[in-house]
């Protein structure tokens, strides 16, 4: 995780002759440690609700570098972002008409609300369609057609703070060029709201750059992915005669997901003579949502078997009360017995969470390591935890 935060932070500071920021977008996962690991290094928290902006002011992070993203946001998020200074990432008309009344009511230049217009960009890329987020028929982000409109809108609110432009056009994508098209739009977006009276000083191009999974996963190096970016705005910005933006971008899966292995305990299998050969862990779709949602797939080792030969093709099934509860299709693996450790490769990114309790499974500790030392991040629940928010009325009580 450290050294994933370097490298995006040395590249950028390589490449790009402007001041840059790198936020970790942290609903990849978004915990105390893992936001304190990645402000520690110098990066930025990108949130996407009211619970994880107070979990990462609470992990020590500056509210100067935190960006609150979402597509519908609540007055009371709104409120609580802007009285801590943190600058909003603003979705919609619903959106920044809401921040105008919350400033106006204010009255005050004290709490005037810093914050970027989101923008879809209208760019496709190859991935999996519900992670998508750059093309035109997206939840997220104003029209591009609307510019004008919103533009002149912005420019009339004193009492409101617009920094800049924020854009996204998905997650674990492989493809370079359309973070290079992403790039040249928003500087032309840039130009366009200089011509409406905006001083706009920061460009978020956004994150998505892919992890290798499995073995024939290709995805760009960081440093890879940000030059061009860097290339593109600075020639962008020199050809419109335009000043360098405050550059920021919010990588989450490239960040944490290869930092992270997941361990479960073998228990029963069950073979099918000519079809298949299932093994059960004690685990699955509650705490790794994403191959039933996404179809995701992954790579695992039996940890305590890492020098015997793989002479099994196996179906990794989970624990839940789903026929699509299947953590790992064909999985090559060696002869397995109940009580070995199979490991999960790559598993920071979208499991512990989106985990959940599904069929009242308590959710599994997490443990940091690093230089020989362990530490417990996150604690195992228990059953106790899975009741302390359930309320059985008097009158149902025997």
């Amino acid at each position: 995780l450290r050294s994933a935060c370097q490298q995006y932070r040395d590249a950028f500071k390589q490449y790009y002759k402007g001041d840059s920021q790198v936020l970790y977008a942290s609903k990849a996962w978004n915990c105390l440690a893992v936001c304190a690991i990645a402000a520690s290094e110098g990066l930025g928290i990108d949130v996407a609700s009211g619970g994880e902006l107070y979990t990462a002011l609470q992990a020590g992070v500056n509210p100067e570098k935190i960006y609150l993203h979402n597509n519908n946001k609540s007055r009371e998020e709104l409120i609580f972002a802007t009285e801590f200074g943190c600058t909003i990432v603003v979705d919609n008309w619903h959106e920044l008409r809401t921040l105008v009344e919350i400033a106006k009511t204010a009255n005050s230049t004290t709490v005037q609300p810093r914050f970027l217009l989101r923008l879809t960009p209208g760019i496709e890329c190859h991935t999996h369609e519900y992670i998508r987020t750059g093309q035109l028929d997206s939840k997220f982000g104003f029209d591009p057609n609307e510019l004008e409109e919103l533009f002149t809108f912005v420019n009339k609110q004193s009492f409101l703070n617009c920094v800049g432009l924020h854009a996204h056009i998905g997650s674990q994508i492989f493809e370079r060029q359309p973070h290079r098209d992403l790039a040249a739009l928003m500087v032309q977006w840039l130009r366009e709201a200089a011509k409406y009276g905006l001083k706009l000083t920061e460009l978020n191009v956004g994150g998505g750059l892919g992890i290798k999974y499995i073995e024939s996963d290709d995805p760009p190096s960081i440093e890879e992915w940000v030059k061009p970016i860097c290339e593109v705005i600075q020639e962008a910005c020199a050809a419109e005669n335009l000043p360098l933006p405050k550059l920021l971008c919010e990588p989450g899966r490239s960040l944490i997901a290869t930092a992270c292995v997941t361990a479960y305990t073998i228990g029963s299998s069950k073979v099918i003579p000519e079809i298949r050969t299932y093994v059960a862990i004690d685990g699955g779709m509650s705490d790794n949502p994403r191959p039933i949602t996404y179809q995701s797939v992954y790579r695992a080792v039996v940890a305590n078997k890492m020098s015997s030969p793989l002479t099994q093709t196996v179906t990794i099934a989970g624990k839940h009360c789903e026929s699509g509860d299947i953590l790992i299709h064909n999985a090559l693996l060696p002869k397995t017995e109940p009580g070995d450790i199979l490991v999960v490769m790559g598993t920071g990114a979208y499991n512990y969470s989106m985990a959940s309790n599904y069929n009242r499974l308590p959710r599994p500790a997490a443990v940091v390591v690093a230089n020989g030392e362990a530490n417990l991040i996150l604690q195992r629940e228990t059953y106790e935890d899975l009741i302390r928010q359930d309320r059985l009325p008097e009158r149902l009580k025997k």
